[in-house]
């Protein structure tokens, strides 16, 4: 017998639609927010989320009125009137949405995380899903991290992920490294990928290929990076993309999303709707798990990655405090500079903590340059950290939203190949390219001003310009340079031959 088709939602998949639109852009703006409240605030009583989840009780807490808002967001490959043995549960996603503080917070809980699972036993955590549906994955996530509430949980199927970026104009991402498979060798199948390194506009299916990508990866990379992709989305979503697509939108995030019981109640779709207002405009900032990999496969789990108490329970803690605002205090070495520079003392490599890399960097520009003339200056780092190696390099064109083209060149380095760290250093004649438009801090040293951009207390890019240029040197996905690293090698960029 064959599935039933899915019910004809019409009208009633508002709700679901919107709420899962502004999940999956993280609340773009308070523009779009406020407009979305106006139109759920004429939506009639009688309007239901259609079809929910099934949950038991307990599991879900009311959200009381202007409190902060914990959701939790399942990536699921599910087709409507599939078997639920077959799904797989692709990402974990816990959003804290606090209107009174400074940023919303996202944690990302690793699939393969070795959990309990109520009347379950040990398994990965991503088995709950499959075994007891969003309830039991909300209930287990909640004891795993020892979180009181969870207020609102919603399945989104990545594939409504392809059409959203599409529909939005695509999105601009900073690519660490290539991310390469063909599936010629010996190991298991995985999605074929070939994108090359370097800041560039991501569409549908490579998008998707990208912040799903496995091959020879971890779950904690991939986890920042669907993060940093999220991140990236709300930052370059603009109202008029939204006004412009409002139906296809409507269309994809209500055949695409499936959300708990409790969502049918106009009131907590008023409150959630009203947080995410609030909220809109506002930083995202990452929070960590730093789960630890274990090698024997030997084990009825199969691959997968451990978490002490110790470490769960501070990870709950860093999360509720995400939201709130973050002192940051520089590197001493760098507050240390206009001193030392006053008494003619000059402040050295070994001082930031890097070691001198300045002649492989000129040879490597050297002969990048002779393969590949580029018409503006590439600068590189002269000092990079202790385990910091050359990885690869590429000159390309790049285009911007109306269609220009702008030369561009990326420099990488592997910080540790094992856990999936590479950080890089770009150079593209677009000055002002979106990744370059959030919120930052200035920052001067040797004749330079540069522009921090933080993910909370951690230096996410280190920037500057010229009149003809922009160059940027960024951490890896996990974070891994310290900020007295990542200004170090900011401060050591020169021109080859200078």
């Amino acid at each position: 017998m064959s599935p039933q088709p899915p019910p004809r939602l019409a009208g009633r998949f508002l709700l679901k639609a919107l709420l899962g639109g502004l999940l999956i852009v993280c609340l773009t703006t308070a523009a779009v927010a406020s407009a979305v409240l106006l139109q759920v605030d004429k939506v009639g009583d009688g309007i239901r989320v259609t079809p929910p989840a099934p949950f038991e009780p307990g599991v879900i807490t009311a959200a009381e009125p202007g409190e902060p808002q914990t959701l939790l967001i399942v990536g699921s490959d599910r087709r409507y009137g599939g078997k639920q043995e077959d799904v797989r549960s692709d990402t974990l996603m816990l959003i804290r949405l606090d209107p009174r503080q400074e940023a919303t917070a996202v944690l990302n809980v690793p699939r393969d995380l070795a959990v309990d699972i109520p009347g379950y036993g040990r398994r990965k955590i991503n088995e709950a899903y499959r075994v007891g549906g969003l309830s039991l994955i909300t209930e287990t996530v909640k004891a795993t991290l020892g979180l009181e509430e969870i207020h609102h949980a919603m399945v989104v199927d990545f594939k409504g992920f392809r059409r959203v970026v599409n529909t939005l104009g695509c999105i601009y991402t900073d690519v660490d490294r290539r991310y390469f498979n063909d599936n010629t060798g010996p190991e298991p199948d995985y999605a074929v990928i070939d994108i090359k390194p370097g800041y560039q506009r991501l569409c549908g299916e490579r998008a998707l290929e990208y912040v799903r990508y496995r091959y020879k990866d971890t779950d904690f990379v991939r986890s920042a990076r669907q993060q940093a992709f999220l991140r990236d989305t709300k930052d370059q979503v603009r109202t008029s993309a939204l006004v412009r697509n409002y139906g296809e939108l409507l269309d994809i995030f209500g055949r695409s999303t499936q959300t708990d019981p409790s969502l049918q109640e106009n009131k907590q779709v008023l409150r959630l709707l009203e947080q995410a207002g609030l909220s809109a405009g506002k930083p995202v900032r990452q929070v960590r798990l730093p789960a630890v990999i274990q090698e024997d496969t030997t084990s009825y789990l199969g691959a997968y990655v451990t978490a002490s108490d110790e470490v769960l329970e501070q990870t709950r803690e860093r999360f509720l405090a995400a939201t709130m605002k973050q002192r940051r205090v520089r590197p001493a070495v760098v507050r240390d500079g206009a001193k030392r520079s006053r008494r003619g003392e000059k402040t050295t490599l070994a001082e930031f903590g890097l070691v001198d890399a300045k002649r492989e960097g000129e040879a490597v520009v050297r002969a990048l340059e002779a393969r590949n003339p580029v018409g503006f200056p590439i600068y590189f780092p002269q000092g990079l950290s202790a385990r910091g190696r050359w990885t690869g390099t590429r000159i390309y064109e790049l285009r911007d939203r109306a269609e220009r083209m702008h030369q561009a060149y990326r420099l990488v380095f592997t910080e540790n190949q094992t856990r999936g760290d590479f950080y890089g250093v770009q150079g593209t004649t677009w000055r002002n390219p979106p990744i370059l438009s959030g919120n930052s801090e200035k920052l001067r040293m040797r004749g330079r001003t540069y522009r921090l951009f933080y993910d909370g207390r951690k230096l996410r890019i280190v920037a500057w310009q010229t009149k003809s240029a922009a160059y940027w040197v960024s951490n890896t996905l996990g974070l891994a340079l310290t900020n007295t690293e990542m200004l170090g090698i900011a401060r050591s960029l020169t021109r080859a031959g200078r």
